[in-house]
């Protein structure tokens, strides 16, 4: 069933066009992404398909008896209820029934009564319906959804009007879950949420009996979620079946196939056009270039293909390099008015580390990562820093921009020193040109204010960066500039972060922060994520023993359940190992190959071939060479029979 449709949905904002010929269909139980860059329109046609915003021209069709559920980015509800009365407004048709119910069962107490055979079957016919529509279960839903939410250790009996902006945001999710439209729409629904909550949300919309579409920057939750991509670039809509990552292959896919294609055709018109200048004033020619130019004149010439808009463009340096201590926290107690967040917290970072710093909302990372950057007071413990360690802090309030500034002067106000053609051509790298640099800070969008922090940050050129949610308000496509930004910088990274793609592709070390203690798991978030799996079966193994036996002993059987658990993750582990020697391996005879192609080709040059000298030289090199790529290849074959 079509639940929704968009044909030619044109939008403009005054002279600004911001959708043209847009089409969007969405079919019962598709979970679709909408993506595209900062700008590109995406909130705009939310609002369009949900009817907050009217449409310039076009047609939008959605069946009379669908239900759309739509969730605004960073809404938060505001209520006066509290938050066990705000879920309960969801079922105020339930709860409608439930009172007529009662009031039967009142009716029913008297057998005596005159229409009692009416009343029995009204309230079978009424309970029935109740079982139906989840009548019995509703409270156990909003405990349910809560609990994934994070609000399992509220009082339900809060007031709304006394959480943060983020406990209300999701707060605003929860109750849209509940409600279970036939299809949900949500703008950015990872805001706000923690590693543990994003898993859960994931999980439930997978299960999820409805249609959903998704605007979202985070690709480990697309990845996970989605069946299908919408792409909205040059103001329109292009449609790419899988997840994620499969849109971003079968879009190069396409691209590279685009351009092929456009090549050849230019190559033709080219030899076309060169025949008919040639052949035209030729008595004995003149008839084939005619028909020559008449074949162009009926070609449909083709557009170059429109790569995307411009992307930032900048690397991190440092000005010198710091020892190899870097950071030394021991036994630190950290909190705001005498309420401590943790305490006894012990860390030490080697120059060179990627350190991913996690846990749950409100434990505390960002405060510790304040703490650590000077921006606030210890109250026990303390922080040593290394010889030359110099520090770099973002933070992802972007409090330290100032509001009432250009963005010219935010940068150069820092950097007087600096020549105004060199400020520009930072934040030219930013993405800020033109009169671009003449706004104001208080006029930028989230991604544009996160790109002059960056931009200020690069300008320190400091060789310890701690970073505070970095991607937070970036499009897909500057997180990506970013990562490979940050895997080049020469320095040490301290970084909070709830996007596990991100994660999962910087950090050489994860840790996580407890109110009492910091654990550590060297490797990156998928090693994190199956260590913390691991742990998690022990100690059901050991549950199950002490459950059974009351000892905390462990008999053979479980010893025996326990080595073959560690067994199959060792083998698992050697497996990735070998996989990425394997892709190591093909990585290298491939540049080996080219090395060798460069060499035969200048032996084939004369100038080369009739100097001697150079000429052994360059034999010897492409033996080496080949004798390096034999043993490369003898290895790959090795470590792929090992696979059989």
């Amino acid at each position: 069933m079509i639940l929704l449709q968009c044909g030619q949905i044109c939008k403009s904002f005054g002279t600004d066009e911001i959708l043209s010929n847009v089409k969007l269909e969405i079919k019962s139980n598709e979970r679709i992404a909408l993506v595209g860059r900062n700008g590109a329109g995406k909130s705009t046609l939310l609002k369009i398909i949900t009817g907050e915003l009217p449409y310039d021209s076009g047609n939008l069709m959605i069946p009379k008896d669908v239900n759309i559920g739509y969730l605004a980015q960073n809404s938060g509800l505001e209520s006066g209820r509290s938050i066990w009365e705000e879920m309960l407004t969801v079922f105020a048709a339930l709860r409608k029934m439930e009172q007529n119910l009662r009031s039967l069962e009142e009716k029913m107490s008297d057998p005596d009564r005159a229409d009692y055979e009416k009343v029995m079957q009204e309230y079978d016919q009424l309970q029935q319906d109740f079982k139906d529509r989840g009548g019995f279960q509703y409270e156990a839903d909003i405990r349910s959804i809560l609990s994934g939410l994070n609000f399992s250790n509220f009082d339900y009996n809060t007031s709304i009007h006394s959480l943060s902006g983020g406990q209300k945001t999701r707060l605003a999710l929860g109750k849209l879950l509940l409600s279970k439209p036939d299809l949900l729409v949500l703008d950015e629904p990872t805001n706000h949420l923690d590693i543990q909550t994003l898993t859960w949300l994931e999980q439930y919309l997978s299960g999820y009996d409805g249609a959903i579409l998704i605007v979202s920057h985070d690709r480990y939750f697309l990845d996970r979620v989605v069946d299908y991509v919408y792409e909205l670039t040059f103001h329109r809509t292009e449609k790419f079946t899988g997840n994620y990552s499969k849109y971003l292959e079968e879009k190069a896919r396409r691209y590279e196939q685009e351009m092929k294609q456009f090549e050849k055709q230019q190559g033709e018109i080219k030899k076309l056009e060169e025949f008919v200048q040639k052949n035209l004033a030729r008595a004995s020619t003149s008839n084939r270039a005619k028909s020559r130019r008449k074949q162009l004149e009926r070609m449909t010439v083709m557009d170059r293909p429109k790569s995307e808009d411009q992307s930032a463009n900048f690397r991190f340096n440092i000005n010198r390099q710091s020892g190899n201590d870097v950071l030394m926290i021991n036994d630190l107690s950290v909190g705001y008015s005498e309420k401590k967040l943790f305490e006894n917290i012990d860390l030490k970072m080697t120059r060179g580390e990627s350190v991913a710093l996690i846990g749950p909302n409100g434990i505390g990372k960002s405060t510790l990562i304040k703490a650590i950057a000077g921006k606030i007071k210890l109250m026990a413990g303390d922080i040593r820093y290394g010889s030359n360690v110099s520090i770099g802090y973002y933070d992802q309030e972007q409090t330290e921009l100032t509001s009432n500034k250009t963005v010219l002067q935010e940068l150069w106000d820092e950097y007087p020193q600096t020549n105004e053609k060199d400020i520009r051509t930072v934040l030219g790298n930013f993405l800020f040109s033109g009169e671009d640099v003449l706004k104001t800070v208080y006029d930028l969008s989230g991604g544009e204010k996160a790109r002059l922090s960056l931009a200020k940050l690069m300008m320190q050129k400091a060789n310890l960066l701690i970073l505070d949610e970095p991607t937070n308000h970036l499009d897909l496509d500057s997180k990506e500039v970013l990562e490979n930004a940050l895997i080049e910088y020469p320095g040490t990274l301290l970084f909070v972060s709830h996007d596990r793609y991100f994660v999962n592709r910087m950090a050489t070390r994860v840790v996580e922060l407890s109110s009492t203690s910091m654990t550590s798991f060297l490797g990156d978030y998928d090693y994190y994520v199956a260590k913390k799996e691991e742990q998690a079966e022990f100690k059901r193994l050991e549950d199950e023993k002490a459950a059974a036996t009351g000892s905390s002993s462990i008999d053979s059987t479980e010893k025996t359940t326990k080595s073959n658990y560690q067994q199959n993750k060792e083998q698992q582990k050697k497996q990735r190992q070998r996989q990425r020697r394997i892709d190591e391996l093909e990585k290298q005879v491939e540049t080996e190959e080219s090395v060798i192609t460069e060499i035969e080709e200048q032996l084939c040059d004369p100038e080369i071939f009739q100097d001697h000298e150079k000429s052994l030289e360059l034999n010897e090199r492409l033996e080496k060479t080949k004798s390096k790529m034999d043993a490369l290849m003898e290895e790959w074959e090795e470590l792929q029979l090992g696979e059989e």
